[in-house]
């Protein structure tokens, strides 16, 4: 399927595709008249990347993720997998930031707001 069409089918632009296939991604091959064809399959990967990165994954772990699942005995459970820890990972960065909106917090209002807490100067 050329260029257009897979972006047409996908919900995207020639350009995101140039780009996914720029980092390795995606991947088509070269026909001999220069236009680019791809496996009907890339439609599915391109709705499942814009998806993942909906959920909070880098383009980096989806391509690294990609890899994973593929090679997988059972996909739906390694996804299951990645997705749980995509949610301790949130879990962390949640915690990490309730104690930073503490810190502003307590420091609203304060005479000094910059000064590090619980010195006095």
């Amino acid at each position: 399927m050329r260029i257009g069409e897979l972006a047409a089918q996908a919900g995207t632009t020639r350009d995101t595709i140039r780009f996914y296939e720029r980092i390795g991604l995606v991947a088509g091959r070269r026909l001999p008249n220069g236009y680019r064809d791809f496996p009907p399959e890339t439609v599915a990967w391109l709705h499942y990347v814009r998806t993942a990165q909906t959920l909070g994954f880098s383009l980096a772990e989806i391509a690294r993720h990609g890899e994973e699942l593929s090679e997988a005995p059972d996909a739906a459970q390694a996804l299951s997998a990645l997705l749980e820890e995509k949610i301790r990972v949130i879990d962390a960065r949640m915690a990490e930031l309730a104690v930073l909106r503490a810190d502003l917090r307590e420091r609203v209002g304060s005479g000094c707001p910059l000064r590090a807490a619980g010195l006095e100067g």
